[in-house]
């Protein structure tokens, strides 16, 4: 992939070398981004949204800001224009009618977004403008409508038909390792001798998704341990000195660590297609692996018992604490109150086991106590789960799980 990825940007690259010289002397970026909005030409075109990428990126922070500011409001739908449209094609709908209802119902921000992503390297450059974006948006909430634009062609760009699973191992290029160890977001990784017992024994595993217009950065990677038996600790997943099984002796793939790397691309899924494809691909090349679970963390426990009308967490009842809180914390349109949980169940799996001291790091027992859960995704039951999930907000869960949050009582 990095082969004809660099193919293309030399392609590219020789043809924008020639392009003719815009005379941007005086001219602000607004000023250019019209110009760009009304260029026909490829050459002066790329030329034009090269020179705005770079002067972005030179950019201070309220620079940035004001940027924004212009494409969310100064590049805005002309309402008129839409109902105007939109009454044509009601009193006469063709193909010419709904085309001009179509094209009036799009900001000009999304086509600058599309030109300016005609350059090589121009879509990270403007991932990271996405990121640079969500960083404003609470303290400016009326650019939000600019990033439901950016969200909008990102789902486009970034489909699942546009994304190659690529297997990470120890000897990936060494730029992919170092990103693995920044990216890491679930457990640390601390060295490059940790980065080593996950990536090179037989019995473990890491798939990432790329796309050819970002070839060297994942987008999201998960991290597997191929066990004997479900396990309840992630402590003895990753442990230096464990004895690594044979990947053909395994029944079970764990998912234990999921990273998501690039935060432009907030809001949009990749973990849905990346665990079922990993899944899919483990099950055809290991026949003897029949169970996929994860062993995941419950990020909101703590908060809820600080706040919820259950008994304190003690030793004794932390397990049922976080079964309760799994399956009765809602939020108020009926989803689990736990992210982790949404994303898990959405995606199809089962509640399957929560496990006590499962993860006795610093972060583990800030966010849970150390209490950890088994999320099963069993390939034949995805589409059934995702199903009652989506219409009924049922979260489908083991008798084990139901048990143990049956003796949780709440306070009078």
């Amino acid at each position: 992939m990095s082969f004809f990825g660099g193919l293309i940007s030399t392609v590219f690259e020789r043809r924008y070398r020639g392009a003719s010289f815009v005379d941007a002397a005086g001219r602000t970026i607004p000023e250019l981004a019209q110009d760009l909005l009304g260029s026909h030409g490829e050459v002066s075109g790329g030329t034009l949204a090269r020179l705005i990428l770079d002067r972005y990126a030179a950019m201070t922070a309220e620079e940035k800001r004001g940027f924004f500011e212009f494409m969310t409001h100064g590049l805005e739908i002309d309402a008129k224009a839409v109902t105007d449209t939109l009454q044509t094609y009601r009193d006469e709908p063709s193909k010419r009618s709904y085309r001009a209802f179509a094209a009036a119902c799009e900001p000009k921000r999304q086509e600058l977004i599309r030109r300016l992503n005609q350059v090589p390297g121009a879509t990270a450059r403007l991932v990271a403008m996405r990121e640079d974006l969500l960083k404003l948006l609470r303290a400016h909430p009326a650019l939000e409508p600019l990033d439901v634009d950016f969200q909008h062609l990102f789902s486009s760009w970034f489909n699942r038909g546009f994304l190659v699973l690529r297997p990470i191992n120890w000897g990936s290029p060494a730029d992919i390792l170092e990103k693995i160890i920044a990216y890491e977001a679930v457990h640390t990784i601390d060295s490059w001798d940790d980065l080593r017992r996950r990536l090179q024994p037989g019995d473990r595993r890491c798939f990432g998704f790329f796309h050819l217009a970002m070839a060297g950065e994942p987008l999201i990677f998960v991290e597997v341990a191929l066990t004997k038996g479900i396990p309840n600790s992630v402590q003895d997943l990753l442990a230096g000195g464990r004895d690594a099984i044979e990947a053909e002796e395994a029944d079970t793939a764990v998912f234990y660590s999921i990273s998501n790397c690039q935060a432009g691309l907030a809001g949009i899924s990749f973990g849905n297609s990346l665990i079922k494809q990993v899944a899919a691909d483990l099950s055809r090349d290991l026949p003897s692996v029949k169970n996929f679970v994860t062993l995941s963390p419950i990020p909101g426990l703590n908060k809820w018992l600080a706040t919820a009308d259950v008994p304190t967490a003690t030793a004794e009842n932390q397990r049922a604490l976080a079964a309760h809180y799994l399956l009765e914390a809602k939020r108020g349109d009926g989803m689990p109150v736990d992210p982790v949980a949404r994303f898990h169940l959405g995606n199809g799996a089962a509640l399957h086991a929560v496990h006590a001291g499962a993860d006795v790091s610093e972060n583990g027992m800030a966010q849970s106590g150390g209490a950890m859960v088994n999320y099963l995704y069993d390939l034949s039951q995805i589409t059934s789960n995702h199903e009652h999930f989506v219409t009924d907000k049922t979260v489908v869960a083991s008798s084990e799980v139901r048990a143990l949050s049956a003796t949780i009582e709440t306070k009078p």
